[in-house]
């Protein structure tokens, strides 16, 4: 388990120091960025990727705050920073990402901020129709959760987005939205009585591999490795059975701030890290 901590202040504001804002101090660090960044993606590209990333999209709200914001305002830079951070997956070769963006529990925050992440999921999902890159590099988009607790506008956005990368299988893109671990489980457990019940299924034969075939997540692998922003170290119910063995990495930053050097930091970690599986 991992956990970096960069300092805040000099994330958002070393602009604003007098010293570093000179015009040659400033891009003598902007090329120090950008010689570090190479840095770390030849360090990357050597080692082993983690074929399943999951993400904790945390820290949206605090972020807004921090800027002087209305609270929910920080879901739109965090859904803007979705695509970059995208982008910089499929470029190191991730095949599956799975991003945290709703949980079940979220349902309980002010209506007001509910509705606008709900606009802004709708808003989203129909992006994906049109974006040229999900389909340049052929990548299958899914909703998983209780999508029923969900707005019809935002379901039938899902539908669509959905059909629209149906045939592609380069890359898969999973939405954790109105999840919430704990639901997963039991809406599987569910299935599987119901066709214990129906004589579909037998009793004994239930085992780890049918519960995983009822999981909102049958057919991917599960994770290598969990990444969750902001500082807070937990999973908050997030993929609950399958990240058994995932590796954690908590990075001190809110969502919308995150890096590319902070993905390739936390998949270097990741590459000096022994998986035993219990073994």
């Amino acid at each position: 388990m991992g956990k970096v901590r960069t300092p805040r202040f000099f994330i958002n504001n070393w602009r604003n120091v007098p010293f570093l804002s000179l015009p040659l101090v400033s891009k003598l660090l902007e090329a120090a960025y950008y010689v570090y960044e190479k840095a770390l993606m030849q360090q990357v590209r050597g080692g082993v990727k983690p074929t399943h990333l999951a993400v904790i999209l945390d820290g949206n709200r605090r972020y807004a705050r921090s800027l002087g914001l209305e609270s929910w305002i920080g879901h739109k830079y965090g859904a803007e920073k979705v695509k970059e951070f995208l982008e910089w997956c499929w470029e190191i070769g991730v095949r599956v990402v799975t991003l945290y963006a709703f949980s079940t529990e979220n349902f309980n925050r002010p209506r007001v901020e509910v509705e606008e992440i709900m606009k802004l999921a709708e808003e989203k999902f129909y992006e994906v129709i049109e974006n040229w890159k999900i389909h340049k590099y052929k990548v299958r988009v899914k909703a998983i959760g209780k999508l029923d607790l969900l707005p019809e506008r935002v379901r039938e956005a899902i539908r669509k987005a959905e059909e629209a990368t149906k045939d592609y299988d380069r890359y898969f893109l999973n939405v954790a939205i109105g999840y919430g671990g704990r639901a997963e489980i039991v809406d599987a457990v569910k299935k599987i009585a119901q066709k214990v019940a129906s004589g579909q299924l037998r009793v004994d034969d239930i085992d780890e591999k049918v519960i995983e075939e009822h999981l909102y997540t049958a057919g991917m692998p599960d994770p290598d490795l969990i990444i969750r922003t902001s500082g807070e170290e937990r999973l908050s119910g997030f993929l609950l059975w399958q990240s058994a063995y995932s590796e954690l990495y908590f990075c001190d930053i809110y969502w919308p701030e995150i890096r590319k050097i902070d993905l390739l930091r936390a998949v270097r970690d990741y590459q000096k890290r022994e998986r035993r599986f219990g073994r």
